[in-house]
This record gives structure tokens, sequence and C-alpha cells, in this order.
């Protein structure tokens, strides 16, 4: 191996020990055996401290049953204690002199000089074994003697012992057995990921129709898995979109650039015939239709990334109505109806609601049979603006699609004057960019409600 690629390798395996299943396993395997060596600690505490209870009750029964014979009068001298291996009995005078005691310690000093109820534990004793004694002391009634008992802590020490023996060595078996289990579910786990990962890595733009592999059931991979496809089928559904938008768009910029391109190519080749007047009558249309549809897309493409600034100012939105009216009663095609128009205000740019006004009125001028209604209603919360035509009216299979970029109806089309298809889609993200909504309706032509937010008067200065 070149030198060159040990650092790559070293880091590649770092890399692969960074995964969820690795990351899993060992948070499994550290949390349950901190858990395991924190449990066991306790226990063995907790045992110990039982079972030394135990030796000391017992040294206390003894201690009891002692003075209980003492007080009994039985002379101290005669005082017959049986000697056990594992514990020994003093019975100390007033002066502390041992009086009496067991065979094991038998002519020994006070093993210990303790208070009358009070209990110590002793490392060394004088007696054969090595084991630690939990010593307790009892006074008789009447003070005359004082008993002192010790019971070998040795068993306890041995048993908790034991105990944590076992215990401990169990838990590295018991750590294997987490990291195993947890290794071989997170791999069964992830199993679902690692195929819709691969898929989606097999996925180009050019293959936007395949699905990732969707599990069965409701856990959290199967709504990756959904989710996934979901966000598969808006990028299809966009890329399709875009694929009619810059086609639509393309056929639409053709038909003034070829007029204009055939109008300068008549022009060089007569001179004679065309003057500068007619030429400019003839391109002037042309340059304006394409520029306006060029205006339309560039907002257009402002909405797609979200970057269609709207101002933040009180804007009358009854004015941009009588002004539209006022426009078309001017052009004379149609009959304006304004009697449903009341003040209403709405927070925006007034640019580009006055935009949106002018497209549905010029909308509702082209496919009116001779009248065009224009309307404001205003609530608490919401303000309606209605543009409303008495001509065919839209089908309701057409009322969702309409607001899409470069729909054109068939009946629109033979009767349209150069439209693009973008004014009603222009609508659309108008609307959606102040906070509103739009729709059509029947009513019996077509009905166009735009609901925006109302502002409050009191806060826009008013």
């Amino acid at each position: 191996m070149p030198a060159t690629d040990w650092p790559q390798t070293v880091g590649d395996r770092f890399r692969r020990l960074g995964t969820v299943r690795v990351r899993t396993t060992v948070v499994a395997t550290l949390v349950v055996g901190i858990a395991l060596v924190v449990g066991g600690l306790l226990l063995v505490r907790l045992l110990h401290s039982s079972l030394v209870d135990n030796v000391q009750t017992a040294a206390e029964l003894r201690a009891r049953d002692v003075a209980a014979a003492l007080e009994g009068g039985a002379p101290p001298p005669t005082l017959a204690v049986p000697g056990e291996e594992k514990s020994l009995i003093q019975v100390l005078d007033r002066t502390g002199a041992v009086v009496a005691s067991s065979d094991n310690v038998a002519g020994e000093p006070a093993i210990t000089h303790l208070a009358a109820g009070g209990a110590r534990t002793i490392e060394r004793l004088p007696i054969s074994d090595h084991d630690p004694y939990r010593v307790v002391a009892r006074q008789t009634t009447d003070h005359q003697f004082t008993v002192l008992v010790a019971q070998s802590l040795g068993p306890a020490d041995s048993s908790t012992a034991l105990v944590g023996r076992v215990l401990f060595a169990g838990i590295p078996i018991l750590l294997v057995l987490v990291a195993g289990t947890t290794w071989i579910v997170a791999g069964r786990a992830l199993r679902p990921v690692e195929r819709i990962r691969a898929q989606v890595a097999a996925i180009s733009a050019q293959e936007l129709d395949r699905r990732v592999p969707e599990p069965t059931g409701e856990d959290e991979i199967a709504r990756l898995a959904r989710t996934m496809n979901a966000m598969l089928d808006r990028l299809e559904r966009s890329q399709d979109r875009q694929r009619r938008f810059v086609s639509d768009a393309s056929h639409e910029l053709r038909s003034p650039i070829a007029t204009i391109h055939h109008q300068l190519e008549v022009a060089l080749a007569h001179p004679d015939r065309v003057t500068v007047d007619d030429l400019a009558n003839e391109l002037l249309p042309e340059d304006r239709r394409m520029a306006h549809v060029v205006e339309d897309l560039l907002l257009l493409a402002r909405a797609d990334e979200d970057i269609l600034r709207v101002g933040r100012r009180p804007v009358d939105v009854d004015d941009l109505l009588l002004a539209e009216a006022g426009r078309l009663r001017q052009r004379g095609k149609v009959s304006v109806d304004t009697t449903t128009i009341s003040a209403g205000r709405v927070l925006g740019d007034r640019a580009q609601l006055a935009r949106l006004v002018r497209n549905l009125v010029d909308n509702a001028e082209r496919h009116a049979a001779s009248t065009v209604t224009l309307g404001l209603e205003t609530s608490s919360n919401t303000v309606r603006v209605i543009v409303a035509d008495d001509g065919a009216g839209v089908p309701a299979a057409e009322r969702e699609r309409i607001f899409e970029r470069f729909t054109r109806l068939d009946d629109a089309r033979a009767r349209d004057s150069g439209g693009a298809g973008l004014g009603l889609a222009i609508v659309a993200e108008v609307a959606r960019a102040h906070g509103g909504s739009v729709r059509v309706e029947g009513h019996p032509g077509a009905r166009f409600v735009v609901t925006f937010p109302a502002v409050d008067t009191e806060r826009s200065g008013d």
C-alpha cells in the first residue's frame, strides 16, 4: 500500500466507526455497562450492610440473654458462658475488669471499652481467626456488670465477596449480549434506510419517476420513505412545470421575435417601400408584447425563489378598483358595474396589488359578453376583491388549472388578443405573497374572488 493511502484508509475506518449502527451499539453498551456497574456496587454495598446488621442483631440478642442471667442472681465467677468459634463474650464489673468470659478469650483483658448500648467493629481480636468482629455492649439494670458480645463478620464478608465476584464476572457477558443484540437489531432496523439511500443515490434528474421502497407499518422509517416519495413527487411535478414553462415561454417569445425579424428583413430588402413610421408601427406592438411577457416571467421567477418583495404599507384597494373601472369605461368595450365597491384596505405593495387588479379586470374584459362587475367586501378580518363577467364562465374542472402558467382554455385562446396565459398565475402569486388566496366561482359567468387579511386601521396610522 502506498504511504499516501494510509491516512485515507485510517480516515475511512474512523468514518465507518461513526455510523449510526456503531454509535447505537457503543452508546447502548456504555449505558448498560455503567448501569450494571453502578447497580452492582449499590447491591453489594446494601447486601454487606444488611448482613452486618444481622450480625449486630444476633450479638445484641446474646448480650441481652447474658445480662438477664446476671440479673437473675448468677454470680459472675461461676457464670457459665459457652464458648463458640465465631463469637465471644466478656462480662466486666464496674471497674472494667473481666469477671467472666467465654472459653476462647479466657484470661484475656477486656477486648474494648464501650458505653452501654454502643457498637463497634474491631479488625483484630486475640483469638485464633483473623476476621473482623462486631462488638456490642449491654449493661445490667443494676449497673453492676457490662456484657460485651463480639460476633464475627467473616461470613458476612465472604458472602458479600462471593456475590460481588459472581456479579462482576457476569457483567462482561451481559455487555457482550447487549452489544450483539443491539448490533443485530440496529442493522435490521437500518436496512430499509440503506435501501432508501441506495435508491435515492441512483435517481438522476432524468429518472424522477422512480420511487424508494416503502416498508409496511407506521414507524419512523416508513414515514421517512413516504416523505421521500412525496418529495420526489413534488420534484417531478416541479420539473414538469419547469419544462412546460421553458417550452411555453420560448413559444410566446418566438412569435414576436419572428415578426420583428421578418419586418426588419423586409425593410432591409425594400427600403424604398417601408418608412420609419410604418416600421415603428409594426415593431412597437410586438416589442411591447415581448417586454410584457419577459416582465411577467421575471415576476414569476422571483415568486418561485421566494424573493417576491412585498411592501408593508396600507393600500386602499377600492381606489385601485375605481381606477380600473375608469380605464374600462374609457375603452368602451363593456359596461362596468361598481355599485358593490366599499372601502377596503390591505397591507402590502401598491404596485403589485394594482397589477393583480388589472390582470383580473383585463381577463374579465376579454371574456365578458357585455358587463364587468367590480366589487369589494370587507369584514373584521378579511377584504374580498370581486371581479366578475357575464361571459361563458370557467368549467368546474378547469377552475384550479387556470391559475397555472401559460394556461389558456380553448375558448379563451380563440378570443385572446395576445395574452400569454400568465396573468392569472401572477394574480395567484401576488395574492399568496400578501397572505391571501384566489378562487373562481360560477356567476353564471366567471367570478374571481381574492381574499386578503384586513388591516387594523388603528395600528395602520388612521
